[in-house]
């Protein structure tokens, strides 16, 4: 695990290191031979892609049984990039998010703004009928982070959003690590080594913090829009520790739903000492 962590910074550094040269030479007009520019990007990369490849095979080997847990939310909502569908549902291990869903709300009786190809560019938040719902927690746990400070940004749910998300804003949060991918989110300890992951929740929503014991259905925070996201929406995932850079991702079920599919619309009537 201390190697794979010790990869994981080495791999933001090389990257890091790179921009910051072409950075330079852009400001100041000096520009180095040209390996010494995009030798750290061709490192980076390669470590990355190594890093992938061991996850894949780590997942391929473990086959562990699916977790069943509680639903984290309640009302009606949407499953996107589920993995029920493929795995790794997000495209890659990085992140232990192998078996990540992305759920979306769907409030009953409120029509959630869809993708806009040219105009608007963005939206606020509050824009989409979702934002602020409760999230909870999926079992009685014990929390290991809570971070609430990240903002809550407009929509990147237009081409152009999209593309500023993907080339520019992505990036950027990827060299700064895990914590500006993920924006305000909440990590629990479940027990038996298995950790469930909560990302994109709304700012000053956050009503847990580290070392606070959970009970299932326990109010945690509110659906948001920070961190690396097209609109306001859940990332949920189980994994096998707390630190996202060494963390395998682990399959669950929640009970009651199972997994949704993509696109399939879902609805959880309650949890469990659901509080408000």
């Amino acid at each position: 695990m201390l190697v794979r962590k010790s990869f994981a910074v080495l791999q933001r550094l090389l990257l890091l290191g790179f921009v910051v040269q072409v950075v330079v030479a852009a400001v100041r007009d000096v520009y180095p031979p040209f390996w010494v520019v995009f030798a750290p990007l061709v490192l980076s990369y390669a470590i990355a892609i190594a890093l992938g490849r061991a996850a894949s095979r780590h997942q391929k080997s473990a086959k562990h049984p699916a977790v069943e847990v509680e639903p984290p939310v309640t009302g009606r909502w949407s499953a996107l990039n589920s993995p029920a569908d493929r795995t790794p549902s997000h495209g890659v291990h990085f992140l232990g998010q192998t078996y990540a869903i992305d759920v979306v709300p769907e409030p009953v009786g409120a029509e959630r703004p869809g993708f806009a190809w040219l105009w608007p560019v963005a939206r606020r938040p509050q824009s989409f009928p979702g934002f602020g719902s409760p999230l909870y927690a999926v079992a009685d746990a014990t929390v290991v982070t809570a971070s609430d400070g990240s903002r809550d940004h407009l929509s990147r749910n237009s081409l152009l959003g999209f593309l500023y998300l993907f080339l520019v804003e992505g990036e950027i949060r990827g060299l700064l690590g895990p914590d500006r991918v993920l924006g305000n989110h909440v990590i629990l300890d479940l027990g038996d080594g298995v950790y469930a992951a909560y990302a994109h929740l709304r700012r000053g929503s956050v009503t847990v913090s580290a070392g606070d014991r959970v009970t299932a259905g326990q109010l945690l925070g509110h659906c948001g829009n920070s961190g690396n996201t097209t609109e306001p929406h859940l990332h949920f995932q189980l994994m096998d520790g707390p630190d996202l850079d060494t963390a395998r991702g682990r399959p669950f079920r929640w009970r009651g739903v199972g997994v949704p599919r993509n696109g399939e619309r879902f609805t959880v009537d309650s949890v469990p000492a659901a509080q408000e």
